[in-house]
């Protein structure tokens, strides 16, 4: 009898080791991005804003030579969209300077539906594509990281409603 309690007594303090060396890190509305690292924004080095975008075919700009449009494929709904953004430069031709990172969730339960950073993917359009699996009804947020040689040069938010 003993011996059993002190085996117990001893598999507790191996979990109270183990479980106060692990990191746990939380995401919150106000900006902590996994884009930029959580690391980063938990030891106070760059708290991340990210801009709200406006409506759906509007122009957004990036810096005074760039801009971009976003739309769905479909209006949003339940199930899978994609989400395409167009860049262009100040003659309005389209170009592919980014790596565009996306990361879909709702603000009201953030962490429960949250995507994880996904790349957006090119088309032979050169349109940057993003599925975004609305899996219940209610307010979503898809955040965007804009990355160019390897750097972060804008951060965007689209908020609709299911």
């Amino acid at each position: 009898m003993k011996k059993r309690r002190f085996a117990y007594i001893l598999i507790g303090i191996g979990l109270i080791f183990s479980f106060g060396s692990a990191r746990i890190y939380t995401f919150t509305p106000a900006g902590n991005s996994p884009a930029i690292g959580c690391n980063q924004a938990a030891a106070g080095k760059q708290e991340i804003v990210y801009k709200p975008l406006p409506k759906s075919g509007k122009k957004c700009e990036i810096g005074d030579d760039i801009y971009f449009t976003y739309e769905f494929s479909e209006r949003p709904k339940m199930g899978t969209i994609v989400l395409k953004i167009r860049v262009f430069n100040k003659k309005g031709e389209k170009f592919t300077p980014y790596t565009i990172k996306g990361r879909s969730d709702m603000p009201s339960m953030w962490g429960a539906h949250d995507s994880g950073d996904v790349d957006f993917k090119l088309n032979k359009k050169n349109d940057y594509l993003l599925p975004v699996n609305i899996v219940m009804p209610g307010g979503w947020e898809v955040r965007m990281t804009f990355i160019k040689d390897g750097k972060p040069v804008f951060f965007g938010s689209i908020t609709f409603d299911v």
